[in-house]
């Protein structure tokens, strides 16, 4: 009789929210390859859980990011199953993993190439989406996790906003367009949350859809 729901904020991404739109107005076409990445340099581990937490304590970047990744391609292009991965721990032998690359296939033929990287000197594109007219390329973090360190708060003028320089480009090597990112809102997820609490409404986030990811994660380990 409780009502159960998962922080899947990632969802209200602002990147990710633009992303939706492009692929409803059907500006790409047909969806071929999506691209998403997770990647950072932290060569060293300040926090000793995620130093020594192994896969059977829920340690490791895939456990960590992966749930993100996979939940937004299975949101985009619908239900997959894993087809290939490279789960590596570069950082010492038997440590978590800290590299990692999963394919997803999706039942609607698209193909999803997820990756997650805390050792990447240099972070590649956070989005690349290829289309039969034309691809969507995203560079940079959702601004909202930083602001909310910073102490702006949503309601606050600004907040979930990106700067220009890090729009997407949206068409062909030989002809883009830079494509506003739309607000960021992960205070959607409280409304939602809220109203399905007080008045039976549709969770923002049905566990079945968590439960999945994670079946996905434990595939991935267990070798596909």
């Amino acid at each position: 009789g409780k009502v159960l729901s998962v922080f899947q904020n990632r969802r209200w991404d602002g990147d990710f929210l633009t992303l939706k739109g492009l692929l409803e107005r059907g500006e790409l076409g047909t969806v071929s390859r999506f691209e998403s990445r997770m990647e950072s340099f932290k060569p060293a581990v300040t926090k000793a859980w995620k130093r020594e937490a192994g896969t059977a304590d829920g340690g490791g970047i895939l456990f960590d990011l992966g749930p993100h990744l996979i939940d937004q391609a299975l949101q985009l292009f619908g239900p997959a199953e894993p087809a290939y991965a490279e789960v590596r721990s570069r950082r010492e032998a038997g440590g978590p993993d800290d590299d990692v690359f999963v394919v997803l296939q999706h039942a609607s033929g698209v193909l999803s190439h997820l990756y997650m990287n805390s050792l990447a000197p240099q972070a590649g594109e956070r989005f690349r989406v290829t289309g039969s007219k034309a691809a969507w390329t995203k560079r940079g973090a959702d601004p909202q996790e930083a602001q909310l360190d910073a102490g702006l708060l949503p309601g606050d003028s600004g907040y979930g906003v990106e700067e220009p320089a890090s729009w997407g480009m949206l068409g062909t090597d030989a002809s883009g367009t830079a494509v506003p990112t739309e607000a960021g809102r992960y205070q959607d997820f409280y409304a939602g949350l809220a109203a399905a609490v007080l008045n039976g409404a549709a969770l923002p986030v049905h566990p079945a859809d968590s439960l999945r990811g994670m079946e996905i994660i434990r595939q991935v380990h267990a070798g596909i």
